[in-house]
């Protein structure tokens, strides 16, 4: 049988790499969801990860005018953070919505979350060193507090943001949070028991509960005054928030909140996409797709009998599989992901160059989204098109709708003069209009 002072140590140990794990998704939570509402990852982790540091700093030195009741000042602390913290996304998504005010929020959110997340460990390490010397008491906090930041840094890319978005992940780990709380004071019942406190935090995680469960349409209803149109399909992915609207006939797809295409013109973008870079290619039987999930490339490339291979690569299998499953999207692209000719590979772009392989195309065609990230810049750098040019056939041509859109081999320069007149008098593809990527 495990002794009362023991169980109370491990216990604690458990709460500290618990908390840890809530406060490092916290922080993630407001940089990612900062980084899709004013765009420049990088800009917003960097600020969000600055005040939090700063103001756990903040509350780590307030943390020694608390002398007395170290436990109950703990729970309580805890319990507020866990309040704030899960509805600290709602909260962001209301500022930006429906207030001016947004930076000034997200500044005030941070700071009180930031200190009260500091004022956990301090507390927590006084209580613990009653059990044990200081030299094993800090020891043992630091290593369960690092590992927390570890599981936390990893279970949220690859399991919280994909499967319950950001609004929902905030939520529960409010839950969990707060029934640190809860459990806490039945083990330490005889020390830091309270009847109010019990109350209000299992009244916090019943709250708490309910906005998990209707986070998806709390999400929708702040989501709506983004987008003028009805939003018809939503989801977070691993790399992305996509949103599909529809209004009448007029289909819209979003990423990250950016525009992709709205299927009153889309082929404008797409036909000057695809076009030039195939008549101006010597010859086309092998066509690399970088991005453009959703088909609407690859439709128009079939147009072409002479092809004979298209291979998509796209870092999200979510949107190709709408390009592929979505009805209105697959009958948009004319369920040409469904095609014998059309490989589908779900990768990184970057990386699927850097393969070494055997295989040149002819044409190799760019649809990405705009380079609003540090992941995206990648896409477009001296790197990324040194890559392109190794998996470029003789005679071949590349697209991409940002910079010069075509490329010849030779030299790796467009031949504007030589591509414009090939194409002018080559064409006779009906409703080829003017547009990004057309000299």
């Amino acid at each position: 049988m495990i002794e009362p002072g023991k169980r109370e140590v491990r216990f604690l140990l458990i709460s500290i790499f618990l908390i840890a794990v809530c406060a490092i998704t916290y922080e993630l939570l407001i940089g990612a969801l900062s980084s899709y509402l004013l765009g420049n990852s990088v800009t917003q982790f960097s600020i969000t990860i600055g005040l939090f540091l700063t103001f756990m700093g903040v509350g780590s030195w307030t943390s020694r005018y608390i002398k007395k009741r170290l436990l109950s000042a703990f729970l309580n602390i805890e319990m507020l953070l866990g309040i704030l913290g899960g509805f600290s996304l709602a909260i962001l998504y209301f500022a930006y919505t429906y207030t001016e005010i947004y930076s000034l929020v997200f500044v005030l959110l941070t700071a009180a979350i930031g200190i009260l997340i500091g004022l956990e460990i301090p507390l927590i390490t006084r209580i613990i060193k009653n059990y044990d010397s200081i030299r094993v008491t800090l020891s043992n906090v630091l290593s369960v507090d690092y590992l927390g930041g570890l599981v936390a840094s990893l279970i949220f890319p690859f399991i919280l943001l994909p499967y319950f978005g950001l609004i929902k992940t905030a939520f529960l780990t409010g839950i969990i949070n707060v029934a640190v709380v809860i459990i806490a004071q039945a083990v330490f019942r005889k020390k830091a028991y309270s009847l109010r406190r019990m109350a209000v935090s299992v009244l916090a995680v019943i709250i708490l509960a309910a906005g998990f469960i209707f986070a998806l349409r709390l999400s929708i209803l702040f989501e709506k005054e983004l987008y003028r149109d009805t939003i018809v399909y939503a989801r977070q992915t691993p790399f992305q928030k996509i949103v599909i609207t529809r209004r009448r006939d007029d289909l819209r797809l979003y990423l990250d909140g950016n525009l992709q295409f709205s299927t009153i013109d889309e082929f404008r973008y797409h036909e000057s996409l695809v076009h030039p870079a195939v008549l101006s290619a010597a010859h086309v039987e092998n066509v690399l797709v970088l991005g453009g999930g959703d088909g609407m490339a690859i439709r128009e490339l079939l147009r072409y009998p002479g092809i004979k291979r298209i291979v998509l690569v796209d870092i999200d299998k979510a949107i190709t599989d709408l390009g592929l499953k979505y009805k209105p999207l697959a009958v948009l692209n004319k369920y040409a992901l469904k095609n014998k000719k059309v490989q589908v590979i779900n990768t990184d772009a970057f990386k699927y160059l850097e393969k070494r392989g055997s295989l040149l195309f002819d044409i190799i065609i760019a649809d990405f989204p705009d380079p609003n990230n540090h992941t995206l810049c990648k896409l477009y750098s001296r790197e990324f098109f040194t890559l392109v040019k190794k998996r470029l056939s003789r005679g071949g041509a590349v697209c991409d709708p940002v910079f010069i859109p075509l490329f010849r081999k030779a030299g790796f320069l467009a031949d504007k003069q030589n591509t414009a007149q090939r194409f002018s008098t080559r064409t006779s593809l009906p409703r080829l209009s003017a547009g990004p990527g057309v000299f």
